[in-house]
């Protein structure tokens, strides 16, 4: 995308309607300036898989979970409401994307967050939740 954009912008008029800019007006500066700080497209790739395996209410549960305590799958199962094999299912998915790693103590599996910064997000996610919900 290194296209060059006209220093002099087009405009065209259109019809007014709530949230559209009522004519066209390409700002090229603020264009190159944002396209310079977008990350690669690999990048954007992996944060919208993320925000993928977030939106599962039942995976951004486990993973909440995990965020507080390091977890066996049994214990997953009990706190998500799920079955030990939909457990498992889901925190191998969890483990394929990287998002959580696990440790055999005897013969059970103990798994825990491995991407700290998820952490954070959920905080974020379920903070702005909640302040929707109080707020209505």
């Amino acid at each position: 995308m290194t296209e060059d954009l006209d220093p002099r912008p087009e405009v065209t008029q259109r019809s007014a309607s709530e949230g559209v800019c009522e004519i066209d007006l390409i700002h090229p500066e603020a264009v190159r300036r944002v396209r310079g700080a977008l990350p690669d497209q690999r990048e954007l790739q992996r944060v919208a898989e993320t925000f993928q395996l977030l939106s599962d209410p039942t995976r951004a549960r486990i993973i909440y979970a995990l965020a507080l305590e390091e977890l066996c799958v049994c214990d997953v199962s009990a706190v998500a409401g799920l079955s030990v094999s939909a457990a498992s299912h889901q925190l191998k998915r969890l483990r394929d994307r990287g998002v959580v790693d696990y440790r055999k103590e005897g013969r059970l599996a103990y798994y825990q967050l491995s991407d700290e910064r998820l952490r954070g997000l959920l905080e974020s996610g379920v903070g702005h939740a909640l302040e929707e919900v109080l707020a209505r």
